[in-house]
């Protein structure tokens, strides 16, 4: 499995990362150490995962996740051969993360989610800590295709009241790097300006420099290629894709309205940022576009995603071995001309019906 350079730093991270967020939830401790024990047998060597996991977000379940990896870990004793990644949640108020009150990426709370994470992970230190979503009130994902009001103009300080400066959120990760607890700092579901924000506080020696951005990409969100796509090639940001299936929605389980059952649309009600309209439609042509070519709909999905050049580690998802299989699998797939042609034949028609 090829391996590509994480922003501007030493690290070399495969390019299929092993996604988590199901153990703990529809995975078993044993499943979960199944699928990295298969994983790392094809030569993925990235974990991501997340103080927020498993999905869906309990706080009867919350950090399962990272227990589980570092369970596994522990047993391997292989920690110095995994990058691992996990993230610090944005504003929330849910107040299950903090003990009982609400969250926000100030120091305080950015040390207890790491030092919790460390402990959780058996591990001193994280390859890679990211924010899961940005403190600002903006729309999730951070790239919608319309937006509504705009965040109030900033203060004096550098940002409307009540949210925490860039800078001052920055200046904590470099504590972290400082500490060796952290080695390098990521965003993730965060925007064109969010980026360049935490960029240009860097440069001005606010803190650590951004090395990725995790965003969602796939057929029906292509949104980080209308101008993040420019902004982290210039300033050698590296791509984390996720959700290369769209949730599940470009295998071709759901077509037609169909809910397999102990599918995750069948078990949770969260499924909306795939189920907008005209989705059901443009993913259907999607997946009838990949059995044109002889193949199953989630090997070509996981095939464009792993194929873009812009695309550092695309995170795959599993609840099955045999899904991880396909997905593992895709990573051996040749990209053709052709079928880069068909796929923005069908984009330049439908958009991005899922930003």
């Amino acid at each position: 499995m090829h391996k590509r350079r994480l922003g501007r730093t030493d690290l070399l991270v495969s390019q299929i990362c092993l996604g988590s967020m199901t153990w703990g939830q529809q995975n078993t401790e044993a499943d979960g150490h199944a699928q990295m024990d298969l994983a790392f047998s094809r030569g993925v060597n990235f974990i991501d995962t997340a103080e927020l996991y498993p999905i869906p977000p309990k706080a009867e379940t919350q950090g399962w996740t990272e227990k589980i990896i570092g369970s596994w870990m522990k047993a391997r004793g292989n920690r110095d051969q995994v990058i691992l990644a996990s993230k610090v949640v944005g504003r929330t108020a849910n107040a299950w993360f903090r003990g009982g009150r609400p969250s926000k990426l100030v120091r305080a709370d950015i040390f207890d989610a790491v030092e919790k994470s460390l402990t959780r992970l058996n591990t001193d230190y994280l390859d890679l800590y990211q924010i899961h979503w940005p403190e600002r009130d903006v729309p999730w994902g951070a790239n919608p295709n319309r937006i509504g009001a705009v965040a109030p103009r900033a203060d004096s300080v550098g940002a409307p009241a009540g949210e925490t400066p860039i800078a001052e959120t920055l200046a904590v990760f470099d504590e972290l790097v400082k500490a060796g607890k952290i080695r390098h700092f990521g965003l993730s579901n965060e925007s064109s300006w969010g980026v360049m924000r935490f960029v240009a506080e860097a440069d001005k020696g606010a803190g650590p420099r951004l090395v990725s951005l995790q965003n969602a990409y796939n057929f029906v969100n292509r949104s980080f290629e209308v101008n993040l796509a420019e902004v982290c090639e210039r300033e050698q940001v590296s791509l984390l894709a996720y959700s290369p299936l769209g949730q599940g929605y470009l295998t071709g389980k759901y077509d037609h309205g169909a809910r397999p059952l102990g599918s995750r649309s069948q078990l949770f009600n969260r499924g909306q940022r795939y189920e907008a309209p005209n989705a059901a439609e443009a993913q259907l042509e999607y997946n009838e576009l990949a059995r044109s070519f002889g193949m199953e709909p989630a090997l070509f999905a996981n095939a464009y995603v792993t194929s873009r050049p812009f695309v550092a580690s695309s995170i795959i998802g599993a609840t099955t071995l045999s899904q991880l299989e396909m997905a593992l699998s895709s990573a051996d797939v040749v990209w053709t001309e052709e079928m880069q042609k068909a796929v923005d034949a069908i984009h330049q028609r439908v958009g991005n019906p899922c930003p």
